[in-house]
């Protein structure tokens, strides 16, 4: 198995553990300090924790480990060495009990394994057999929550992406503007915000068909992502209309920077092939973050969209902020 273990307890439960077992052990943590133990376990970034089962009810352990959102799924087994002389002695329900409890305390698994005395030695390869069981069934969930996190990371890019031009999409806006709104206010720094659309887009689709008119996008959104700076993002907000986030940015910037992107797309045209070449401009609303506006956004959006259609209206080509 390609896994890896992390040892936890005190001295004489380590050694005792080291000595029986032949477990793929990344490192061992003798100690009962909480913080210590919960450093070492950040650090060594172990699949599955071995711990002393008294551990669990001094320290909370397991649930501190599974609270601790930058660990991620670590499986945590405690386990809990009895004395010969004591285990003639215990109710049947007892071992029970101590499973429960240690499974309330947010261990995965619990074993309860012989002492050092040499009358019952002979379980030992049965304790090994035991402990390799429960290490694959470890080993299994952590897997499984990994494929699930690459599956859940690959279906948030889908969902936030725009299959067309590989941009982020009006869902993935969403998501982001009200925390640059947050960002902007938390830290006093500028925001704007552009919303532009492609001039007579619709005469590109009903003269030469979709198929040039999603090229003529994709083309775009290229230039786009191409012609802003690294701390500015551009989204496909539908259509042919597009937003760029301008972070860290007051107005005069936002509006040089788009008024040279209005340049570089006017004075470019559009290789669509060898034999269609189209020349196309773009209009810009701009916007401002002001101390008034909400904190999803909705109101710069807002500005910048009403901003769009003045710069429509009054012959496109052109910025209006």
């Amino acid at each position: 198995m390609n896994i890896s273990v992390l040892l936890i307890g005190s001295k004489n439960f380590i050694t005792t553990f080291l000595e029986r077992y032949e477990t793929p052990i990344v490192a061992a943590i003798e100690s009962t300090s909480k913080a210590e133990i919960i450093a070492g376990i950040a650090q060594n970034q172990p699949d599955i924790v071995l711990l002393e089962a008294d551990l669990l009810s001094i320290l909370g352990l397991c649930c501190e480990i599974k609270k601790t959102n930058y660990l991620g799924l670590v499986y945590c087994i405690a386990i809990e060495y009895y004395c010969s002389a004591n285990i003639l002695e215990r109710e049947p329900s007892q071992h029970l009990l101590e499973t429960a409890k240690a499974i309330e305390n947010s261990a995965d698994a619990y074993l309860q394994f012989s002492g050092l005395d040499s009358s019952i030695n002979q379980n030992i390869e049965a304790e090994k057999r035991l402990l390799l069981a429960y290490l694959q069934v470890a080993y299994r969930q952590v897997q499984q929550y990994r494929e699930l996190l690459k599956t859940n990371d690959f279906l948030s890019s889908i969902a936030l992406a725009d299959a067309l031009t590989d941009l982020s999409n009006r869902r993935a806006l969403e998501w982001d503007l009200p925390r640059q709104v947050e960002k902007a206010r938390k830290k006093n720094i500028p925001l704007s915000l552009a919303i532009l659309d492609v001039d007579y887009f619709k005469s590109v689709n009903d003269n030469h068909g979709h198929l040039v008119g999603d090229r003529i996008l994709q083309l775009l959104a290229y230039r786009l992502r191409n012609n802003i700076r690294e701390q500015d993002t551009v989204f496909r907000y539908g259509g042919e209309e597009f937003v760029i986030l301008f972070q860290q940015t007051n107005t005069d910037t936002a509006m040089a920077i788009a008024h040279q992107l209005c340049q570089i797309i006017s004075e470019t045209p559009f290789n669509i092939d060898r034999n269609l070449t189209l020349s196309l401009t773009i209009s810009l609303g701009l916007s401002s973050l002001q101390p008034e506006d909400d904190d999803r956004g909705r109101m710069l959006l807002k500005r910048a969209d009403l901003n769009l259609l003045k710069a429509k209206s009054s012959g496109r080509d052109r910025v209006v902020g």
